[in-house]
């Protein structure tokens, strides 16, 4: 079996406890997630089996969406809820300050990793440095943030919010970051994610129904490879080069059907109707080929 699943990651479990699960019940060790998720936080996780362990790459790229809880007057060392408490304040926040600067956080913005992430530091993740006490030097990254919506304040300190980001974005930075741009300390109280690209939580499958499916049951919550892709455009060759295309052979550019396309963009290519895999439009001495990136059939 080749394809994605839309998994349901409960609390308290690991992205890779997730994985776990999957290869136990598909009799696999080909499965791996695009895009982890925290322990304690919930929501789609996307895992890919068979060939498609090859296209997690282009899902990582996806847009995600969460629901979000920050809660004012508290900073953790870890940005969330499980972390070791720092510091209090007492300030009250007036609502149309939080609601300001809710809006000062949208579009391109700078981040500076957690220690507490799976990013590494000269061979070791951070968390594991973090854990022995240690804390290095990080460099900002750029993250964008297309949209970020109050949702409810309760007591001007439980702020519920939704929030459409790029890949890498840190919701419990972000909410660090609120806090101190408040005059006051922030962490993450809860957090879901909802959506990564068209992969929605409304589609998505807890592990009880996963674990309860008959073996000939498991292709019914398997999605195809380009339809997970449907992000990607396509690009249908003729069908004479079938034999050469699925060998990993280029293939003049004029033998596209329909439109034309641009050099150097990733497509999905179909032959026969079939998906072959991923591929480019290069060029060679001045004419234009087909060259796979990557042959999924």
């Amino acid at each position: 079996m080749d394809g994605t699943i839309n998994v349901f990651k409960p609390i308290g479990m690991s992205s890779h406890d997730v994985v776990n699960i999957i290869r136990k019940k598909f009799k696999t060790k080909k499965v791996g997630h695009a895009g982890t998720l925290d322990p304690n936080a919930s929501g789609v996780l996307i895992l890919c089996i068979g060939k498609a362990t090859r296209i997690s790459e282009y899902l990582l790229n996806l847009d995600k969406e969460y629901i979000g809880e920050l809660t004012l007057g508290i900073e953790t060392d870890t940005q969330d809820k499980e972390g070791k408490i720092l510091n209090y304040s007492q300030k009250i926040v007036r609502t149309s300050d939080i609601n300001d600067a809710f809006k000062k956080h949208t579009g391109w913005l700078e981040q500076t990793p957690p220690m507490y992430s799976a990013l590494k530091h000269k061979g070791k993740k951070l968390y594991q440095l973090a854990r022995e006490g240690k804390v290095v030097e990080r460099k900002p990254r750029k993250t964008f943030i297309e949209s970020l919506k109050v949702l409810n304040i309760e007591n001007n300190r439980q702020i519920l919010f939704k929030v459409k980001c790029s890949k890498g974005t840190y919701i419990r930075t972000l909410c660090d970051d609120i806090g101190k741009s408040l005059g006051t300390y922030g962490y993450m109280s809860y957090l879901i994610r909802i959506q990564v690209g068209s992969f929605h939580i409304s589609n998505s499958y807890s592990i009880e129904y996963i674990n309860n499916l008959k073996e000939q049951e498991l292709n019914t919550i398997i999605n195809p490879m380009d339809e997970s892709l449907s992000f990607i455009d396509s690009i249908y060759i003729n069908s004479k080069y079938y034999n050469s295309i699925i060998n990993g052979a280029m293939v003049p550019a004029n033998n596209i059907l329909g439109k034309t396309h641009k050099v150097n963009t990733v497509y999905r290519i179909y032959c026969k109707n079939i998906f072959i895999g991923l591929g480019k439009i290069i060029e060679n001495h001045g004419k234009s080929f087909i060259k796979m990136d990557k042959v999924l059939v």
